[in-house]
């Protein structure tokens, strides 16, 4: 499923316009981005918590060419299941 699936499923499911579902689903992205980038969390009970992790630097090789590289430490996005979610998913 791509995201205009996911709206038109979403406002059908919601009795919305697939204009305003999509108004909210991109408004719900959006603050999950803020929330992770300024180190906050959101945890949705029933769903799974998102949240962004420190990577600590760290030494590589480059593929091509077999090279030493040294990879910076970064932030990526996480994102932890509920225990109710990851039950549903092995039902």
């Amino acid at each position: 499923m791509n995201k205009s699936e996911f709206i038109a499923k979403l406002a059908e499911d919601a009795g919305l316009k697939k204009a305003d579902a999509e108004k909210f689903f991109d408004a719900f992205v959006s603050n999950v981005k803020e929330l992770m980038a300024n180190g906050d969390k959101l945890q949705i009970v029933g769903f799974g918590t998102f949240e962004a992790k420190d990577r600590a630097a760290k030494s590589g090789v480059n593929p091509a060419t077999g090279e030493k590289i040294e990879i910076a430490a970064c932030k990526v996005p996480s994102f932890k299941p509920a225990k109710s979610l990851k039950d549903e998913m092995n039902k």
